[in-house]
């Protein structure tokens, strides 16, 4: 590189080079175009990059199933700060927790026997489904034979 690159930022030419303007408008016409046609390519990208980003947002969406809570049920939280200690057989769900109130765009304030009422965002929440009590299940007594 020479230094009257590093002051001026462009190669320095010669008188003699001078006198053949046409070929140097001609190699910046072409440098413009260059710079156009990049920034057009640039442009495609970007297009692309969000026409994919919009489908794979609307393909995720129609996969989520949609969870309606109502007054009164019983729902189990998520608890994602489980993630970050080992333990795979440690349930991530806390609970069983009262919906008290539903707001609108997803939010739920719930409540706990041990704590008072607290929102939280709908997609941690899912339904508790009480099952049938031990006690309600016929037992049969096993005799050792004769």
């Amino acid at each position: 590189m020479t230094p009257y690159k590093l002051i001026y930022g462009k190669n320095f030419h010669l008188p003699v080079e001078l006198e053949h303007k046409a070929m140097l408008t001609s190699a910046g016409e072409r440098r413009l175009l260059d710079l156009h046609e990049l920034e057009e390519l640039r442009m495609n990208a970007y297009d692309s990059a969000s026409i994919y980003k919009a489908r794979s947002k609307q393909y995720h969406d129609a996969k989520i199933e949609k969870r309606e809570f109502k007054e009164g049920e019983k729902v189990l939280l998520y608890n994602s700060r489980l993630k970050l200690f080992p333990g795979k057989l440690k349930s991530r769900w806390s609970g069983p927790f009262d919906v008290v109130r539903v707001f609108p765009h997803g939010a739920i304030e719930i409540r706990n026997d041990d704590s008072g009422p607290f929102k939280v965002n709908g997609h941690r929440l899912k339904h508790y489904y009480l099952g049938d009590s031990i006690s309600s299940f016929a037992s049969l007594d096993l005799k050792d034979p004769p």
